[in-house]
């Protein structure tokens, strides 16, 4: 029988650790505080960015949502990132997606300031995570990380074997992965008989963002798998990259797994920024 590997009891570790930090940096005159950026009107990103402000407020942690519109600028929203950066009020900073047509998303990172990076989207934040040197990884990444380490899951040594090269999840993924000593291989859509390796995981984090991707074909039963896909059905639900139906050693749960640790390690990495231990 495949183990739920859930993470809500890993949130709420977390964020009431992260309460406690943040009502001792309010009492020492810096309360932290979180701004997210947003351009869109897209309404699954509307609910996300009311998730984080109510988690915020839930830990003492304000958050500043910075709505543009659906239709403003590559030059407005560097505008405000550029602002938010140098207010000294501000710890953390978010640029949520998707973006208006024709903003690329790559051209608006760089005007985070990495000691506010708190998703870990500047182009400098994910270099000196690949070069082993402190940065704040991108939350989902590293959520990956701390729901392995909270299951008891040992990495050194092991054959991780991440689907999806993204630069918010597969790829900063792979590079924690590495630091923690296991052995890494990184699937993507021009990837040969895809169940075949799939099957050699110890760990299988899937990270595409699509539905049903991997079924029972790509899983060995030893094997643990992190499944970080958030994919809307129509009746408004969630689904994951994995087929829930697989027999594994190991499953995270959609919802219930990534997605909490993801939101809780936002918070934590906000009040980091803000000076916190």
């Amino acid at each position: 029988m495949t183990a739920s590997l859930g993470g809500r009891e890993l949130a709420a570790g977390l964020r009431a650790r992260t309460a406690e930090t943040a009502a001792a940096l309010a009492a020492a005159g810096t309360p932290p505080r979180l701004a997210v950026v947003v351009a869109t009107a897209d309404e699954s990103s509307a609910w996300y960015v009311r998730s984080i402000a109510k988690a915020a407020a839930g830990v003492g942690i304000g958050c500043d949502v910075v709505d543009l519109g659906a239709d403003a600028s590559t030059a407005e929203i560097r505008t405000s990132l550029h602002r938010l950066s140098d207010d000294a009020a501000v710890h953390g900073i978010i640029l949520q997606t998707p973006l208006p047509p024709g903003v690329d998303v790559a051209d608006l990172t760089p005007a985070i300031a990495p000691a506010k990076d708190v998703d870990g989207a500047n182009p400098a934040s994910l270099g000196r995570l690949a070069a082993g040197l402190p940065a704040f990884a991108p939350a989902t990444a590293e959520a990956v990380l701390a729901l392995l380490d909270h299951h008891g899951v040992a990495l050194s040594g092991r054959h991780a074997v991440v689907v999806g090269r993204s630069t918010v999840v597969g790829k900063p993924a792979a590079h924690l992965l590495l630091d923690r000593d296991a052995t890494v291989t990184i699937c993507h859509s021009r990837t040969r008989d895809l169940p075949a390796i799939t099957r050699q995981a110890d760990v299988l984090v899937a990270a595409v963002g699509r539905a049903g991707l991997i079924t029972a074909e790509h899983v060995s039963p030893g094997t643990v798998v992190i499944d970080v896909g958030t994919n809307p059905t129509a009746d408004g639900g969630l689904v994951g990259d994995v087929d829930p139906g697989i027999s594994a050693a190991g499953l995270t749960p959609v919802p219930g797994g990534v997605g909490p640790v993801t939101t809780a390690l936002l918070l934590q990495h906000t009040i980091h920024a803000a000076g916190g231990p």
